[in-house]
């Protein structure tokens, strides 16, 4: 029996803008109509959105902020105060939560018009920010809709949708994520991404940080972190060039990609594993989460299917001979690289993974291919790096709360 199901792709495009007197007045005003949310469920005990807005609507009244503004600052209180909860319940301890930075994020009441975006900071007054040449292209393209934006003090970000056209497949790709590279084949071709750059970049990181004299701590997490960013920056954007010449690769040969389901590994790298400090600290910095977050995205945006197989799936892929299928043999002159006794050849070992994730792969998507198309590209999920806080809002029960405004 066949599904029916709609694919929704998510991301965003951001852009710097010089704000104005007013618009650094409404990102105020905003991160006290959040905070005083906050406040208000605390009080209450109300982590839900619909309980924190009967409660905290009314309250909000006093300020001068379209009626819209007030429903979106409430819905980010009310995340806010969820993850407070979630954390509570798994144990970690929380402290009283409180938005700092001067952030606005609404899905309701703005406009692109003449190459701007036109966005309502009080009762009759609109404010336009011109859009730069880059996201005007990627706003212009067929079938994308710009679903909210967040603006902070500097930048402008819109969260973009569209209902890509699924790609039918023809055949399935293996993704093997290793610390230096990222292993993509199947039983045609195989390739490799070298990655060893990130590795020398962290490396360099954890070095500078560590050379750190001064006294004050603050001063120095204040610096730390600015390097900490620094590396991530990087980081990304090697995985970036990476990861999109995987999707495209992917594209026009109509192959499915595969990954393999590498969640809790970071327990095998622990204090009291046996295991040198510097080799867990490069362990415990490889970056695969991100590798996937980025595939998945980008896949999901030109409707390629993405298959998650799980562990069971994926046992001994890496020690499975493609050939003849007996078990590998490791020895320690020949680094990453296994041979096998029974057909006399030597293997790469992340190259053999990434045949067996295909071949694994292929089966599954040719047993169940609807459910995995709805599994991997199902689900509007904000998936873009670069906005700190959900740019899609959850719906409220505007009609009871809202008071009708003239535009």
């Amino acid at each position: 029996m066949l599904l029916s199901f709609i694919v929704l792709a998510v991301k965003s495009a951001w852009q710097y803008y010089a704000p104005t007197g007013d618009v650094l007045r409404l990102l105020d005003v905003f991160r006290r109509m959040v905070n005083d949310s906050i406040r208000i469920g605390l009080l209450n005990d109300a982590s839900s959105l619909r309980k924190l807005s009967l409660l905290s609507y009314n309250q909000l009244a006093r300020y001068d902020s379209p009626s819209y503004y007030k429903l979106c600052a409430i819905s980010k209180a009310a995340g806010i105060l969820a993850a407070r909860n979630k954390s509570a319940r798994r144990g970690f301890p929380t402290r009283t939560p409180y938005a700092v930075r001067q952030q606005l994020v609404s899905c309701y009441g703005f406009k692109i018009e003449n190459g701007g975006l036109e966005i309502p900071i009080s009762r009759g007054r609109r404010f336009s920010i011109p859009l730069t040449k880059h996201v005007l292209e990627i706003i212009s393209q067929p079938g994308v809709k710009v679903r909210s934006f967040t603006l902070s003090r500097t930048r402008l970000c819109l969260c973009i949708a569209r209902d890509p056209p699924v790609v039918e497949c023809v055949s399935t790709v293996g993704v093997d994520r290793n610390l230096r590279n990222l292993t993509v084949g199947n039983d045609d071709q195989t390739r490799q991404y070298d990655l060893s750059k990130c590795v020398r970049i962290a490396t360099t990181t954890v070095r500078i940080v560590a050379s750190f004299t001064r006294d004050d701590d603050r001063i120095r997490t204040a610096i730390a972190s600015r390097y900490g960013q620094r590396r991530t920056s990087r980081t990304g954007h090697l995985l970036h060039s990476a990861t999109k010449a995987i999707v495209t690769l992917a594209v026009q040969r109509k192959t499915a990609i595969v990954l393999e389901n590498i969640e809790g590994i970071r327990s095998l790298y622990r204090k009291g594993n046996g295991q040198g400090r510097k080799y867990r600290g490069r362990m415990n910095g490889w970056s695969f989460g991100e590798a996937q977050r980025q595939i998945e995205y980008k896949a999901r945006w030109v409707g390629l299917p993405v298959i998650r197989l799980s562990r069971r799936e994926t046992k001994g892929s890496s020690l499975s001979c493609p050939r003849c299928g007996e078990r590998l043999q490791s020895d320690k002159r020949l680094e990453r690289k296994l041979w096998c006794g029974k057909c006399r050849a030597v293997m790469d070992r992340d190259m053999v993974a990434a045949i067996n994730l295909a071949r694994r792969g292929r089966v599954r998507f040719a047993r169940s291919r609807p459910p995995i198309l709805l599994e991997a590209q199902g689900g509007a999920g904000e998936a873009m790096k670069g906005n700190p806080t959900p740019t899609v809002i959850p719906g409220v029960d505007a009609p009871k709360l809202t008071q009708p405004t003239k535009s």
